[in-house]
């Protein structure tokens, strides 16, 4: 007999919030400043980074799409000619958070799929390769920050996706099995995670990644968060 579904982890890039609309214009920013004004620079740090300055997009394989800002930072210290990585990423991190908050834009079903989760009585937590206060910032600002258990971000000390920590740790923190556990996300990363930890993963189509590509890797892919609701409601009564 298959376990009832008790909790559902998130990813949140392209999961929970649009992650073209919040993030493409956020790098923008980024970039900019990071270039200070040379437009070479920039377009280099955009190219390293499948990301598209006119349309201020990202390619579907972008670092940014899976990676987490330590590997960003990786690519643009050799750019920026700076001999400190982890430095770097530390400026990044400290400076994204809040520049990426006029733009976050949560999917319109966003809200309704996790009071119908609340309903279920689930927990309900967040494992994201972004870093952890710029999660928490993220889901402040959209008032729903209280309603996880647990804000997991690449720098939170359980490694980052696709390692499986994240959601180990998730685990351990609920004290619950697994088996009883789905990993919700819109990449690989995300599903590779969830197979590697032993819980079941659930795909969504609301990111850069069609079905073709993560149906191999997940029990189920939804096109959006209410499909995913569906399913979650079905699997948490069995």
């Amino acid at each position: 007999m298959t376990t009832r579904i008790k909790a559902v982890l998130f990813d949140k890039d392209g999961t929970l919030i649009d992650f073209q609309r919040t993030w493409g214009p956020t790098f923008y920013t980024l970039i900019a400043q990071l270039a200070d004004g040379d437009d070479g620079i920039m377009g280099r740090l955009a190219e390293v980074s499948g990301y598209h300055l006119h349309e201020q997009r990202f390619a579907p394989d972008s670092i940014m799409v899976a990676g987490s800002n330590d590997d960003v930072a990786d690519a643009y210290a050799q750019i920026l000619g700076l001999s400190d990585p982890a430095e770097l990423a530390a400026d990044i991190n400290a400076r994204i958070g809040d520049m990426s908050l006029p733009h976050i834009t949560p999917f319109d079903d966003l809200m309704p799929v996790l009071d119908a989760l609340t309903r279920l009585g689930l927990a309900l937590g967040i494992a994201t390769n972004d870093a952890e206060a710029s999660a928490r910032a993220q889901l402040s600002a959209l008032g729903i920050d209280a309603r996880f258990t647990q804000i997991i971000g690449f720098d939170s000390g359980y490694g980052a996706k696709p390692d499986p920590g994240m959601i180990l740790g998730f685990c351990r923190e609920t004290d619950l099995e697994p088996s009883a556990v789905v990993m919700v996300g819109d990449s690989l990363h995300d599903l590779h995670a969830g197979r590697a930890a032993g819980v079941r993963t659930l795909g969504v189509t609301t990111g850069t990644v069609g079905h073709e590509v993560l149906a191999p890797h997940a029990d189920h892919v939804a096109a959006s968060l209410t499909q995913a609701l569906d399913w979650i409601t079905v699997n948490a009564a069995a």
